[in-house]
């Protein structure tokens, strides 16, 4: 007699699992402020894998494949660029291998969502994760609504403070992060109620108040989001009368609920964030200056880029004097950052792929019939809002952001899956050894993290050289312990290794002051002038007492002068600070 196979998990919790303590956490450990965010993320998506498990007969896993292989085909090429620029360029290890696993992930991910797409009952978990968006969603609107009208409640481990005053931030700390996190549950609000999950009156009331939760982020991108869910119900005429009505009047809810904000500012004399953003004068906030910066790199990198991660070394160390004055390490553009990083040739064929899955997922959203065909618009929608975003700055570096567009992504080309022969439904046999080695190297990632993290603890008795010299040798982290190695007096070695690795992540005044004074010690004066130049175009006020002895009227002036106050005596490429390998 043949045993039964084993039920699987019921899909709510399992997807509430994967995308809601990633992004409602607010407790972080120094140094990195979402590390705690990311590492539930690959462990919330490694749980669902295991949990949730699909079976298909082998035709229908084969054809649902063929439908993905754009998708898959350009995380592939993204993780060999990453591998290629740690083995044949400078990328430190560390950096290398924690973009790896995040795509790796991606991978494995998008395929649960292709096999999931392409199954015959394969609404129910699509359909969970629109209960859990929502649910999630929600709970963010309430952290934010704390943080703009009693920001005092915020205490920093439930509830994260806003250092922006007046904007919801959320338990992400950015605003745009929220924006997002509500937008994706307005869609899934949608959804629900196409799929009359949800009455006219609770879908109404929820969208409008995540509407309202887009107002108090301030968000210039979850604007025109915003904008998006209206065009959505502008095309979509296969949508019930409700639904239309409901993404129709998106924009509109928007104004009214951002003039009622202005209002209760002004009678309640309280700050709204929203009212500060209109009187600034750049409304791109710098992203016209990086923008350009990033097309004049990729003039002069066009056909390999500068290399996978090394977008801020390289923007950095040139010559820029109408910089923008924030430490950029992105170009805040998909396209820009595959570009500049990539070069034109590769990026052009990963967003080639990107571009032609997108539009395998629209055309089979004006295929499908019946509720296969509501939840594949979900998918696009998710997917659309994502790239909306990722226009304007860089959300899919994020795994709380990457996986759920990754799973929509695989789940929409399932649906593209011609349908196959029948046959014996099996689970892929690499399914459980795939998704528990992945939980297995998120908690050791998690681990790993911990090590690093010691050095920045005050609770840690320990000597400093010791904890920066076991962080290290963390596999994934080392280049948060380079960061403190190169930035404060432990012994030499430690410096030199930490200027190696930290250069790479994000260098910012401290780092650039630090590295300065270095290659000056060294006896490397020209390149130590060539480092402070360009930290002179940031106009930093960090810097400012550092460049102070440069100033005419400081005494005594010092003999020979201070090695910032001078300017290079020869032009440097940002290559020429790379270590000989």
């Amino acid at each position: 007699m043949l045993t039964p196979p084993p039920r699987p998990a019921p899909p709510l919790p399992a997807a509430l699992l994967a995308v809601a303590p990633p992004t409602l956490l607010a407790w972080n450990v120094a140094p990195s402020a979402t590390a705690l965010n990311q590492l539930l993320a690959l462990a919330g998506w490694a749980l669902l894998l295991l949990l949730v498990p699909l079976r298909q007969p082998l035709p229908a896993r084969l054809a649902a494949l063929r439908a993905a292989w754009p998708l898959q085909a350009a995380l592939l090429l993204l993780a060999l660029a990453a591998l290629a620029s740690g083995v044949f360029g400078s990328l430190p290890a560390s950096l290398m291998l924690s973009a790896l696993g995040l795509l790796a992930m991606a991978m494995m991910v998008a395929h649960a969502g292709v096999t999931t797409g392409a199954t015959d009952d394969g609404d129910a978990l699509p359909i969970a994760f629109a209960w859990a968006w929502l649910v999630t969603g929600l709970l963010g609107l309430a952290i934010g609504v704390v943080q703009v009208f009693a920001p005092g409640l915020a205490d920093g481990h439930w509830i994260a403070s806003s250092n922006l005053p007046g904007r919801a931030v959320g338990n992400l700390r950015q605003p745009n992060h929220l924006s997002s996190v509500l937008l994706w549950a307005a869609i899934a609000t949608v959804t629900l109620l196409q799929l009359r999950r949800l009455t006219p009156a609770a879908a109404t009331t929820a969208f409008a108040a995540l509407v309202f939760g887009v107002v108090l982020t301030a968000s210039r991108t979850g604007l025109l989001s915003v904008c998006l869910l209206a065009l959505w119900g502008l095309l979509d005429r296969r949508l019930h009368r409700a639904t239309r009505a409901l993404l129709l009047a998106a924009p509109l809810l928007y104004a009214l609920t951002w003039l009622a904000m202005v209002q209760w500012a002004e009678l309640a004399q309280h700050t709204f964030g929203g009212a500060a953003r209109l009187a600034e004068t750049d409304v791109s906030s710098s992203r016209f200056g990086i923008w350009a910066n990033a097309l004049a790199l990729i003039g002069a990198n066009p056909w390999t880029g500068v290399g996978w991660g090394e977008f801020n070394l390289a923007w950095t160390l040139t010559p820029f004097p109408q910089r923008p004055g924030a430490f950029f390490d992105h170009a805040h553009n998909l396209p820009l950052q595959l570009a500049v990083e990539l070069g034109l040739p590769l990026a052009a064929l990963v967003l080639a792929l990107l571009a032609w899955a997108l539009v395998r997922m629209g055309v089979q959203a004006r295929r499908a019939q019946g509720e296969a065909a509501i939840t594949q618009r979900m998918a696009l929608a998710f997917v659309l809002m994502i790239g909306l975003h990722s226009l304007l700055e860089y959300p899919l570096w994020y795994a709380y952001f990457l996986l759920p567009t990754a799973w929509m992504a695989g789940f929409g080309l399932g649906r593209c899956a011609a349908p196959p022969r029948a046959g014996p439904a099996r689970a892929p046999a690499l399914r459980v050894p795939a998704a528990a080695l992945a939980l297995a190297l998120t908690l050791f990632a998690a681990w790993d993290y911990a090590r690093v993290a010691a050095i920045f603890s005050a609770a840690d008795d320990r000597p400093l050289d010791a904890r920066i010299a076991r962080g290290q040798g963390s596999p994934l982290f080392a280049y948060q312990a380079d960061y403190a190695a190169a930035t404060t007096e432990v012994e030499e070695r430690l410096r030199r290794r930490g200027f190696a690795g930290a250069t790479h992540f994000l260098l910012d005044t401290r780092l650039m002051m630090a590295w300065t004074e270095a290659w000056a010690a060294a006896g490397d004066l020209d390149r130590a002038r060539h480092l402070a130049a360009r930290l002179r175009e940031f106009h930093n006020p960090a810097s400012r007492d550092w460049f102070a002895a440069c100033a005419p009227e400081a005494e005594p002036v010092p003999e020979p002068p201070p090695v910032q106050c001078t300017p290079p005596q020869q032009a440097y490429g940002w290559r020429d600070f790379l270590p000989q390998r």
